[in-house]
């Protein structure tokens, strides 16, 4: 018959008080990391908050800047409509004038040499070549026989201008057909400023949508980042608890074994025990279930409940 090995008690004793020691450093260094982790989780949500909440917000002005936008492009196309028939007046007004004007009786069929019709002299047009002349004469452009045909050519403009103005100054309908094309064209320009100024809120309205939008999606890759380190850091802090857990459960049975040999040593009734055993266990249950533990139990569960 072989020979069996016989381990005693007192032979397993230090050992187990050895590996008690080391699984409760161990216990203690899971614990602190899965709250360090946790820790982090619950930084990392306050800023994927924070991010969503800009978003949000920025989401908000993004709408308000749209009904701006989409406001005015409504005024753009109502203001068009009207500038259209600012535009119609003013062009029916020159019609108008064109009728009563004293050169349009002249122009009949007079034309150059080359078979085009003459353009014909109006106030505003003879106004404008004698002032062309009188500053040559300023610069004494002019010399010599230069000098008295350009000075007969302006005395004679002149007359020519008098002429016209004394005849459109007799002429009352005229004289309301031009009152009339300037107002057409003051309309007209009032009408132009407002598409002018209606497009103009409408296009900044659209660049800020643009540039809102863009924040937006920084903000969200930013917030997505932080949700993903959200996700990452409670694996780790499971397994870190996880972890924890099984370095409790093995420090329990450590803490159940030289129990009952130490009990057994001075006499002790195992029953008289039960009940630290049973809180133990119950702190345990709580802790497999998933409920948030104090500070105190916890160090409990790690003491064994000794």
């Amino acid at each position: 018959m072989s020979d069996q090995m016989v381990i005693r008690m007192d032979d397993i004793l230090p050992v187990l008080t050895d590996l008690r020691g080391i699984v409760d450093r161990k216990a203690t260094e899971n614990r602190d990391v899965r709250d360090g982790l946790n820790g982090k989780m619950r930084e990392h949500i306050g800023t994927r908050n924070t991010f969503n909440s800009e978003v949000r917000e920025l989401i908000s002005e993004v709408q308000h800047q749209k009904g701006i936008r989409d406001e005015s492009n409504g005024a753009v196309r109502e203001a068009k409509s009207e500038r259209a028939d600012k535009n119609q007046m003013v062009r029916d007004a020159k019609d108008k004038l064109r009728e009563l004007s004293p050169e349009s009786e002249q122009r009949g069929n007079q034309n150059d040499r080359r078979g085009r019709r003459d353009k014909e002299d109006t106030p505003a047009s003879l106004r404008r070549k004698i002032e062309i002349l009188e500053n040559e004469f300023e610069r004494s452009i002019h010399t010599g026989k230069n000098e008295t045909k350009a000075m007969l050519s302006m005395k004679q403009m002149k007359r020519k201008l008098r002429d016209m103005t004394e005849k459109e100054d007799s002429n009352v309908e005229l004289k309301q057909a031009r009152e009339q094309l300037r107002v057409a064209i003051d309309s007209q320009e009032a009408a132009h400023q407002i598409v002018e100024s209606a497009a103009q809120i409408a296009q900044e309205a659209h660049d800020l949508m643009l540039r809102l939008s863009e924040e937006v999606d920084k903000l969200r890759e930013q917030a997505d980042a932080s949700q993903a380190q959200v996700r990452r850091a409670k694996r780790e802090a499971d397994r870190a608890h996880q972890t924890y857990i099984v370095s409790l459960r093995c420090l329990h049975s450590i803490h159940d074994i030289v129990r009952a040999k130490n009990n057994k040593d001075a006499g002790i009734d195992t029953a008289k025990g039960a009940t630290a055993r049973v809180e133990v266990q119950d702190l345990m249950s709580k802790l497999m279930s998933g409920e948030t533990l104090s500070t105190d139990e916890l160090m409990a569960l790690q003491r064994g409940g000794g």
